[in-house]
């Protein structure tokens, strides 16, 4: 499976989050004027991770593919808000709605995967 690398980004990710600042001993402080569009870039992120461990269930995930996307998804929504704040048009929320029903929906289908997995091998072992 080649659906390895959305999990092992996420999986460093989140340990560089928990773990790297103190032992880098960094502030992960960011600008307030900033931070709605670092959030919006990592809710672009997420989705793309998420999209791709679905693709990797899927059997139909690509290294490229998935690399090249978190790059201009995040890049896209962070600019897409920068814009927006920048014309007076919320894009921000827009991209925020969007974003958040991607995230939701592959959430729930990675899910609704590994409940059927489990079900089908419990009906596999049971009737052994």
């Amino acid at each position: 499976m080649r659906g390895w690398m959305p999990v092992a980004g996420l999986i460093a990710g989140v340990l560089l989050g928990v773990f790297g600042y103190p032992l880098l001993n960094i502030s992960p402080e960011v600008a307030s004027a900033y931070a709605p569009y670092l959030s919006l870039a990592t809710l672009a992120g997420l989705d793309t991770v998420l999209g791709g461990i679905r693709a990797g269930i899927e059997g139909r995930f690509q290294d490229d593919i998935f690399v090249s996307g978190f790059l201009l998804n995040t890049l896209l929504a962070a600019g897409l808000a920068f814009v927006g704040d920048r014309i007076g048009v919320d894009l921000f929320l827009a991209a925020v709605v969007a974003l958040g029903s991607r995230v939701f929906l592959n959430l729930s289908l990675i899910r609704r995967y590994g409940l059927t997995k489990i079900a089908l091998n419990r009906r596999k072992d049971g009737s052994a």
